[in-house]
């Protein structure tokens, strides 16, 4: 038996389905990977700000001085046996995320008040004898290996004479050996072994560096006198014979941090685990183990709290980006399922004059698109969790689940809405359309969420930290309202220029524009998904060109140039002709940089001499205070030299002459031109004048090689960084110590950090799939009105239109709404950014250890010319490409094969 017409299910177009499947997947998969990337540059970020510190930093100390030792024999609580079994129920007390090296771990007793030796024959640098730190300590020969004698041995309770090790640096330093004994109040030490540390830079050794070697430190007091210190390193069982010397003993356990396998997400509670362990309960649980007066310590817990006000303060920006993307996906999802409902309106319209329940028909629809957006999801997320890297997979299943789920029922919803009650046969075109009040309440509300989010984003500034969902969604918001006012707008100017076109002779213009003005009602829902990602796209890349421009310009302060050459004394004569020859390099500039005290107590002037013109050259080339060589012009006789000064200088000093006292002689100088940076000093107190005026009045002193410059500045592109380092080595003698700075190097350290790169790429991605959704927007569209177009041109041509009029037509209808959401998109996104620039502090992203929210050197967000036009032009390029392909495809079709019976496509 024949089931019922309207039970059977509707069958889509397997382009359709394609094309679903597809946007559903790349859409998980940006869902699934968005969560993943975050944990994961994060992750990297807590790794490196702990691993990259000195390994005193990511350790956790405990100690307990003697006054503090419990029990009535402070011999055997200093025992080898006791400090051991306290060890392993300290490590008990350790729970993750707080994880400890143990390979690395340490434990013993040291004195804390150096001992001195009395020993006539050992080294005194300005005859102060050395003083020796005693280490009792655990695992020393597991981390060192014998390079003469032995490891000491204990000695027998209560003999004054024990023996040490010492490494071999230190020997070499004092001039030991096996067999050398030294004396210190109370005990005498004789050398047994000498150690080489099997891992000098591992917590066992960096930690306390007087065990590795010994070094030279300065006595207080006047005059400062020089004197050695070094460790000795006893056997473990020797530790209650520290009790009898004046070195204030102490047990410790060092217990490094293990960040292997720390991720972002347990950051919080390792610090309130370290917390604990420093004042809280668990320091209470502590001394029940070592004592009453044990104390823990550790830097571990400020590395993460500087972690968590980066990861704060970037968090927002992330969050702008996030909230960006996601929704621009949703709308060109339900943009999708919009057009496809609109596609198929008269099948399903049929469906339901044949006696389809709503329900039903939303039921089988649901079944038809699950069966392609369901898997496409599953397949996006899994790619997600393939290529990214990351510890965390719930929220990406999560994300992946909406995607699909969205995709599955945005038709079905769509559908059932429309089709709700039977309505009359209408123009699909939107000439007669009228707003309802159900879209005007709508509208109204998107506005004022618009204007809070907008207001709230410039009076709090992304700088406060912390993600608020409003004011994430800022950017998008601004770009939903312009959409929607551009919908309004949209078929008012093509029906305007569609009037003076109606009064001439050709053909193609007024019907192009009267077809235009003419447009379904559905092509509102591409106009409000291109704008809406072409405001997102242009916000997140003004976004990094901030960040670009703002940490070349950090670096070209720091440098004050393409690259600085620097020394403590004058550089060679030959350096700046042997620079000069190398590629890239355009301008080799020599300059004198005296600092000179100031009369009013305030910072040092820094008086810069340098050639006018060359340096003239230099200032334009870095646009760091560009200027005239003719201002500081020499004006003749004895009169005061003309001076390019910083404003601070003129609020300090005015602009009466000023004079300054360099080595080679007086200088009388008046202010002439005011900068507020200079490449020999940027932003600092600064006087630039003239060299040739300088040696005019100091012909002698001027001249001698001693007072010669010491700074050179080169400006060009693309420095060969090589040659100029081999040109430097070249030129310059071993006795003096030069500094080579370079721009590009600087550049580069401003993007070391994990949690910044990390932020950058997935900003970069935000804005390329931004970018990517708004061209699949327009190219879906193009494609959804493709058959009716196809069938217009082939209807004109079988009454005389010509190929070339034929595409004239099909630009000249597509140009009007591409145009339009090109235009729109760019100006909604130049008032995006314009209002929300005040509120969006990008210092914390662009450069290092900064958290932004202060008032100098905030990088504030301004508009990128190339971000707000090169998506727009892509959209308008993209829409001529699709009129062009179809043009030339309808050129080869048949007339009978477009025109066919009953086709109304």
């Amino acid at each position: 038996m024949k089931a019922p017409t309207w039970r059977v299910r509707p069958r889509p177009a397997g382009a359709a389905a394609l094309a679903l499947g597809a946007l559903v997947l790349v859409t998980a998969f940006l869902a699934a990977a968005f969560p993943r990337g975050v944990a994961a540059y994060e992750t990297r970020g807590v790794r490196q700000a702990l691993g990259s510190v000195p390994a005193g930093q990511r350790t956790v100390e405990i100690t307990v001085s003697r006054t503090d030792v419990t029990g009535g024999d402070p011999a055997a609580a200093y025992a080898a046996d006791e400090l051991t079994r306290q060890d392993r129920a300290i490590r008990s007390r350790f729970h993750a995320p707080l994880r400890i090296d143990a390979d690395e771990s340490l434990h013993g007793i040291r004195t804390t008040k150096p001992l001195n030796a009395q020993d006539a024959w050992l080294p005194r640098p300005d005859g102060v004898a050395p003083g020796f730190s005693l280490y009792a300590a655990a695992g020393l020969g597991a981390h060192a290996a014998l390079a003469e004698g032995r490891l000491p041995h204990g000695a027998a309770p209560g003999k004054r004479t024990l023996e040490a090790a010492v490494t071999v640096a230190t020997a070499r330093a004092l001039g030991l050996h096996v067999g050398s004994a030294l004396h210190l109040p109370g005990l005498t030490l004789r050398i047994s072994g000498l150690l080489t540390p099997r891992a000098p830079e591992r917590a066992y050794w960096a930690v306390d560096p007087l065990m590795a070697a010994a070094r030279q430190e300065v006595a207080p007091g006047l005059p400062p006198q020089r004197f050695w210190r070094a460790g000795l390193l006893l056997s473990p069982q020797d530790g209650p014979a520290l009790l009898r010397t004046q070195g204030e003993p102490e047990k410790f356990w060092r217990y490094p941090v293990d960040t292997r396998t720390l991720t972002a997400r347990d950051a919080p509670l390792l610090r309130d685990r370290l917390l604990s362990l420093e004042h809280g309960a668990t320091l209470t649980e502590l001394r029940t183990v070592a004592g009453s007066g044990a104390l823990a310590d550790s830097a571990v817990d400020g590395l993460l709290d500087a972690f968590a006000r980066m990861r704060t303060a970037v968090a927002p920006i992330i969050a702008v980006a996030a909230y960006g993307i996601g929704t621009v996906a949703g709308v060109v999802l339900l943009m999708t399922a919009a057009l496809t409902a609109a596609r198929r309106r008269a099948e399903l319209a049929l469906l339901r004059a044949r006696g389809a329940s709503l329900a039903g028909l939303a039921g089988r629809l649901a079944a038809e698109t699950a069966a392609v957006a369901l898997p496409a999801a599953a397949a996006g997320c899994g790619l997600a969790l393939l290529l990214v890297p990351g510890e965390r997979v719930l929220p990406s299943l999560l994300a992946a689940a909406g995607t699909g789920l969205l995709g599955t029922f945005a038709l079905p919803l769509r559908a059932a809405v429309a089709h709700r009650r039977p309505r009359p046969v209408e123009r699909a075109d939107g000439a007669g359309a009228r707003p309802s009040r159900r879209r005007t309440v709508a509208e109204l509300t998107v506005l004022v969420l618009a204007v809070g989010a907008v207001l709230a984003l410039r009076g709090r500034s992304t700088a406060t930290g912390g993600v608020d969902a409003l004011v994430s969604t800022a950017p998008v918001l601004v770009g939903v309202i312009a959409a929607l006012v551009l919908m309004r707008l949209s078929p008012i100017p093509p029906r305007l220029a569609a009037r003076p076109a109606a009064r001439t002779a050709g053909l193609t213009g007024f019907l192009s524009l009267a077809r235009a003005g003419r447009a379904p009602a559905t092509a509102g829902l591409p106009l409000l998904a291109l704008v809406v990602a072409l405001t997102t796209a242009s916000f997140g890349g003004s976004v990094l060109s901030g960040v670009a421009a703002a940490r070349d310009h950090a670096a070209l302060t720091a440098v004050g140039a393409e690259a600085r050459i620097s020394a403590d004394k004058p550089l060679p004569e030959a350096l700046p002709r042997a620079v000069g020859k190398v590629p890239g390099v355009e301008d080799a500039v020599p300059l004198r940089i005296d600092v000179q005290a100031a009369d009013d107590n305030g910072p040092p002037l820094y008086l810069v001499i340098a050639d006018a013109e060359a340096y003239a050259r230099l200032a334009r080339a870095t646009g760091l205070g560009a200027f005239a060589a003719q201002d500081l012009a020499d004006p003749g006789a004895d009169r005061p030299l003309p001076a390019l000064v910083s404003p601070h200088f003129l609020t300090r000093f005015g602009r009466a002459p000023m004079a300054l006292q360099p080595e080679f002689g007086r200088l009388v100088i008046r202010p002439k031109t005011v900068r507020a940076d200079t490449p020999a000093q940027p932003g600092g107190d600064f006087v630039v004048v003239d060299a040739g005026s300088v040696a005019r009045r100091h012909p002698d002193t001027y001249g001698d090689p001693t007072t010669g410059p010491s700074v050179l500045l080169l400006s060009g592109r693309s420095l060969d960084t090589g040659a100029l380092r081999t040109a430097v080595r070249a030129h310059t003698p071993g006795s003096l110590s030069v500094r080579l700075a370079l721009r590009s190097a600087v550049r580069a350290e401003f993007a070391d950090s994990p949690l910044q790169q990390g932020a950058i790429r997935l900003y970069t991605t935000a804005v390329a799939a931004g970018a990517g959704f708004a061209l699949l927007a327009l190219l879906l569209s193009l494609l959804q009105a493709a058959p009716q177009r196809s069938q217009l041109l082939t209807r004109l041509r079988t009454m005389g239109l010509t190929r070339a009029q034929g595409r004239r037509l099909l630009v000249l209808e597509a140009l009007p709404p591409a145009l339009l959401a090109a235009v729109g998109g760019a100006l909604a996104g130049a008032a995006t950014i314009r209002l929300l620039g005040p509120g969006t502090d990008l210092t914390a992203l662009a450069l290092p250890g900064t958290s932004g929210g202060g008032t100098a050197d905030t990088v504030r967000l301004h508009a990128d010319p190339a971000s707000l036009l090169l998506p727009s032009g892509g959209v308008v390029a993209l829409a001529l490409a699709v009129a062009l392909v179809q043009a030339w495809s309808s050129g080869r079709q048949r007339e009978s094969t477009e025109l066919r019976a009953g086709d109304t496509r």
